[in-house]
């Protein structure tokens, strides 16, 4: 696993377009202020496309990379149509499978497991509904939290809706595949939850 996915804390910058259909972020170490992570939807179909400006937009496909700012792959993230409930594949640089994440039924403010390789729950994802504050926990303990507050270097980014911290327990070990996943579920609370 890189280095880069060790770290605590990011800042997330999603590009934002009137005519946007693709799901495009910027990820920022909030010491340096330097991107070090890119997420791109670049293989994204004409239909797809069409589907992203509808009320279907939830429902449409998605297939995004996370590289590091030079390009070298992290991890892929990719989902199907989404008829009733999400079911989301995260892949490593390999392409090696690192889990699932499966929406809940009915929760409110929005809530899904991340299971690992073999299907066994890792974590849970809950927010709430209202606000961009999501926790991260797996048996009544916190792994991270996602939320647009946040009062260190790098506040500025904060001016726009589009833009969030994602803070990692240093419980959390360092080279723990639960990294990548946390990060890739991030990525998708937007594309799952949110739209």
């Amino acid at each position: 696993m890189n280095p880069i996915l060790s770290q605590n804390l990011f800042l997330v910058k999603e590009h934002i377009g009137m005519f946007k259909a693709a799901n495009n972020y910027d990820i920022y170490d909030p010491e340096t202020n330097q991107i070090i992570m890119n997420c791109r939807e670049n293989n994204l179909g004409f239909f797809t496309k069409i589907f992203r400006f509808t009320d279907y937009k939830r429902a449409t496909p998605f297939d995004i990379e996370i590289t590091t700012a030079s390009g070298e792959k992290l991890i892929s993230v990719k989902r199907g149509v989404a008829i009733f409930r999400s079911t989301v594949k995260v892949f490593d640089e390999k392409d090696r499978l690192l889990g699932t994440f499966k929406q809940k039924f009915f929760s409110i403010g929005g809530k899904f497991d991340i299971l690992d390789k073999n299907e066994r729950p890792a974590a849970t994802l809950q927010g709430k509904w209202t606000g961009w504050d999501f926790k991260f926990s797996h048996e009544n303990k916190q792994l991270a939290q996602v939320s647009k507050k946040w009062a260190g270097l790098g506040k500025e980014f904060f001016t726009s809706a589009d833009n969030y911290v994602l803070k990692i327990e240093e419980t959390v070990p360092s080279d723990s595949p639960l990294r990548q996943l946390i990060l890739a579920a991030v990525m998708c609370i937007d594309m799952v939850l949110k739209e």
